[in-house]
């Protein structure tokens, strides 16, 4: 009888480090599942944003600001997942040379579409950032959890956050006030 004692406390530790291990692997696994979700979900929302305001800027490009910013919008809208950051990239660098009046609501639509824009890039890549560091734990590798998706991506684009003409420094004097 005292030898059984001893025994049975080692197995019982041994059950519960056993079940305390899966309880983590479990909680790992479903935790990398959600973080992978989250940054496909963000991707398809960043999306989403990136057309709306190619769309916003080609009806802009075609009421006033001509060939090169349509063109532009054009690009964004058609570009194939390989050639989208360049052509957004380029339609940023178009809205940028242009002059937008706040006053008029199609220049209001590329202003508030490029702002959703620059909120939703913040969101996917603070996501695609969480997902690859989760995914990047060497039990997490170890254990091939997250392998039936691939790698979350950065979408590395400039800053579309458009400035107005009131935040555009005017001089180099200072301001009396």
């Amino acid at each position: 009888m005292s030898g059984t004692l001893p025994q049975l406390w080692a197995v019982l530790v041994t059950a519960v480090v056993v079940a305390l291990l899966a309880v983590y692997l479990v909680w790992t696994a479903g935790r990398v599942e959600r973080l992978q979700t989250r940054a496909e979900s963000a991707a398809r929302a960043l999306d989403a944003h990136l057309l709306r305001r190619a769309a916003a800027a080609a009806v802009l490009a075609e009421k006033r600001y001509g060939v090169e910013l349509y063109a532009a919008a054009r690009i964004a809208l058609d570009a194939v997942p390989e050639e989208r950051e360049a052509a957004e990239n380029d339609l940023t660098r178009q809205l940028r040379a242009v002059r937008l009046d706040p006053a008029d609501p199609a220049c209001e639509a590329v202003i508030a579409a490029s702002r959703r824009l620059a909120l939703s890039r913040q969101v996917h890549t603070d996501l695609v950032r969480d997902a690859r560091t989760a995914r990047s734990r060497p039990l997490v590798r170890l254990c091939r959890m997250g392998r039936r998706r691939p790698w979350p991506r950065y979408f590395d684009i400039d800053d579309p956050t458009l400035a107005l003409p009131a935040d555009i420094p005017t001089g180099g004097g200072t301001r009396a006030g």
